[in-house]
């Protein structure tokens, strides 16, 4: 017996790759400052555990597979009040976190062998997704030396071929803090309209935006309802990870029954997480505001350290909570594995993700780090400060 090709070409994700050499540096007693992974440390708020203790049961069911009427309606008024209309019961599915929204919406614009059209770089577990679904990443390239910013027109229309279905973008963006203008968003909308593709909008860190700046939807945009695909979770939003509940929303009907087809074979996403997620929206925005207010301090916080490390070029990000910069280093999984095998200051040593599980068809990850800046500002001093070290020794070693 043999396991498949198909899963031996599904490569690890970038984030959790090097898991084992951090277990095993935990295992000496090694503290480690994880700037790898984008679990925020903010406070669930309190309205979700309140729903499931107070939810009084003998038997707990499946809950309807397009997700519970109660959570499809708050996600649409969510959506309403931001001035975006979707309906609960034709144009939202719930799912098991945004992942299987984008597993869904992959599968109901593509077929096998298809080309889904993204930027280099892009969040590494779309990678997985799309080996897993048999579908493959067409990309046109973004640069750190202008923080990421979208290409041109003509750029990005050239990287369209016969097999492109659809196109995938993450905005604000994971992994690069991305966030793009009502004009970059319009120029993506435009090669979808010319060339007859789906736009699937990843919009989970919206709430998320630095500096005053205005995020602008996908949604918001005229002309392109019929083949737009929006991609939510509660994950980042409410800092409730653990709770794997996301959302596929289109006011493509014909595209949803299709979308809630799927739905129906994975039976339902977990009730006692979908009575949760319901109450997280009558959180008040001002939660929101002081999440976004301490994001901020740390972008302002890991963008002066980093930029006081010789070679490093980095940019301040424009929302969510990573940035991707480029280390004076040959190979960032390298060195990223080194300081968790073979270095430490006092005992603390750091743990970033290596930017080349990030890239398709590009040797640019391999001198960038994707930094999750979810650590209090003390912290990410004391981190960034193991990093400078750690590039300094690590250089010192490689001459």
């Amino acid at each position: 017996m043999k396991v498949s090709q198909r899963v031996k070409e599904v490569p690890y994700s970038a984030i959790r790759k090097l898991t084992p050499f951090a277990d095993e540096a935990k295992k000496k007693g090694k503290k480690i400052y994880h700037l790898n992974i984008g679990e925020p440390d903010t406070e669930t708020p309190g309205e979700f555990f309140d729903a499931i203790k107070n939810y009084d049961t003998k038997r707990l069911g499946y809950a309807h597979s397009k997700g519970l009427v109660e959570l499809r309606e708050a996600t649409s008024k969510y959506y309403k009040d931001r001035g975006v209309d979707f309906d609960p019961d034709d144009e939202i599915v719930i799912t098991t976190g945004a992942s299987e929204a984008l597993v869904f919406s992959l599968i109901c614009v593509s077929d096998l062998g298809d080309k889904i059209l993204t930027c280099n770089p892009f969040y590494s577990n779309y990678h997985t997704i799309f080996r897993q679904i048999g579908v493959n990443p067409q990309t046109f390239d973004t640069h750190v030396e202008d923080g990421y910013k979208l290409p041109d027109y003509e750029t990005i229309l050239a990287a369209v071929t016969e097999e492109t279905s659809a196109i995938l973008i993450s905005n604000p963006s994971n992994p690069t803090g991305a966030v793009y203008t009502e004009e970059e968003i319009r120029r993506l909308a435009r090669v979808a309209k010319e060339r007859d593709l789906f736009i699937i909008a990843d919009e989970v860190y919206r709430e998320y935006v630095f500096d005053n700046d205005e995020f602008i939807s996908f949604a918001e945009i005229e002309g392109i309802e019929d083949r737009l695909i929006v991609l939510d979770s509660i994950s980042k939003r409410f800092g409730a990870c653990g709770a794997r509940i996301g959302s596929v929303a289109s006011k493509n009907k014909d595209l949803m029954k299709e979308v809630v087809k799927l739905a129906t074979g994975r039976l339902a996403a977990p009730t006692i997480d979908q009575i949760g997620a319901t109450k997280l929206y009558d959180v008040s925005t001002d939660y929101f505001e002081d999440v976004k207010n301490e994001y901020q301090r740390r972008r302002d916080c890991i963008y002066e350290e980093l930029s006081k490390i010789d070679g490093v070029k980095v940019y301040p990000s424009r929302g969510a909570f990573y940035v991707m910069p480029e280390l004076p280093v040959d190979n960032t999984e390298d060195f990223a594995k080194w300081l968790l095998t073979d270095f430490d200051v006092d005992g603390e040593t750091v743990m970033v993700a290596p930017a080349d599980g990030f890239y398709h068809d590009s040797d640019a990850g391999k001198k960038q780090v994707r930094i999750a800046f979810v650590l209090n500002c003390e912290d990410l001093k004391k981190a960034i400060r193991i990093l400078n070290l750690g590039i300094i020794e690590y250089n010192k070693l490689k001459k």
